[in-house]
């Protein structure tokens, strides 16, 4: 068997300790019916020396859960690992810039659609009341560019007061209400490959899909008309050595799709939905090795 490790938060913290043991299952069974076996190594205990990592063939950061709460050490464990050589995919240079989330904008600017975005350094009161008019909307979503799991992030209505604003840089965009109408549709992508879609949406009087709000998940057996192109659009706009990426898209008020998301560091691969459980991130994986 071949071992490889996989990055997964400060055992210590018992913010995830309830959830990322049965992720690190669930991937370490899909591993293991393609020969690898996978070793569970917390990336807080790397950030200033890699040579706990050098041994391993492959290095997965997938369940890195809590950078965004410790940016900066996040950002010098990324100098580390990619300072060390290791072979990490997806590699320290892109799970470094793909942890801010004005990434979104680069991608604008090489022709990907997203939703207009307006990006602060300090959000305050006067940004989001300006937010209402300049995109002609009564409800704004206001999030920091550092985040997971909707860490931080509101919903605004107009006359609304701004409490509990993230601090630092910031974005705010209109609200979509397709969110709730038709969700989220996610694309999952193997060593370049489409593996499988999944579509998820809030529950009733909510906003965030995520599971810990009550999200609903369903896979759907092809991607909806014009997602896949918006997908492979943003891969090609990305440009980089990816093992995975979990591309999150809704559509806006004139049903166009735009990209949310483009997961590239610890994405949930949903491989309960996924082909065999997914098998086709073993075979990504093992190609690589």
């Amino acid at each position: 068997m071949t071992h490889v490790a996989v990055l997964t938060p400060d055992p210590a913290d018992p913010s995830y300790a309830g959830q990322w043991p049965g992720v690190l299952e669930r991937l370490a069974d899909a591993l293991s019916k393609a020969g690898i076996t996978a070793e569970a190594a917390p990336w807080t205990d790397h950030v200033e020396d890699a040579s706990g990592l050098t041994g391993y063939p492959l290095v997965l950061p997938l369940i890195v859960w809590g950078y965004h709460r410790d940016h900066a050490r996040w950002m010098k464990a990324c100098a580390t690992w990619a300072d060390a050589g290791l072979k990490m995919l997806n590699p320290p240079s892109v799970i470094g810039w793909n942890s801010d989330k004005s990434y979104l904008g680069r991608l604008a600017d090489r022709g990907v659609a997203i939703p207009p975005t307006i990006w602060v350094e300090g959000v305050t009161q006067a940004d989001v009341d300006a937010a209402f008019d300049r995109f002609g909307t009564d409800t704004v979503i206001v999030k920091p560019r550092v985040s997971g799991g909707a860490w931080k992030t509101l919903r605004l209505s107009r006359g609304d007061h701004l409490t509990g604003a993230p601090e630092g840089p910031a974005m705010i965009q209109p609200y979509l209400p397709s969110i709730e109408t038709e969700g989220e549709t996610s694309l999952l992508f193997f060593g370049g490959r489409l593996s499988h879609v999944v579509e998820k949406r809030p529950v009733a009087g909510e906003f965030r899909i995520q599971v810990q709000f009550g999200g609903q998940y369903a896979a759907l057996a092809e991607p909806p008309e014009g997602a896949l192109t918006l997908a492979e659009k943003t891969l090609a706009a990305i440009d980089e050595d990816l093992l995975y990426a979990r591309i999150d898209m809704a559509r806006g008020p004139d049903g166009e799709w735009l990209l949310m998301e483009a997961e590239l560091i610890e994405p949930d691969f949903y491989l309960g939905s996924a082909p065999k459980g997914g098998a086709r991130f073993a075979e990504a994986v093992k190609a690589r090795l």
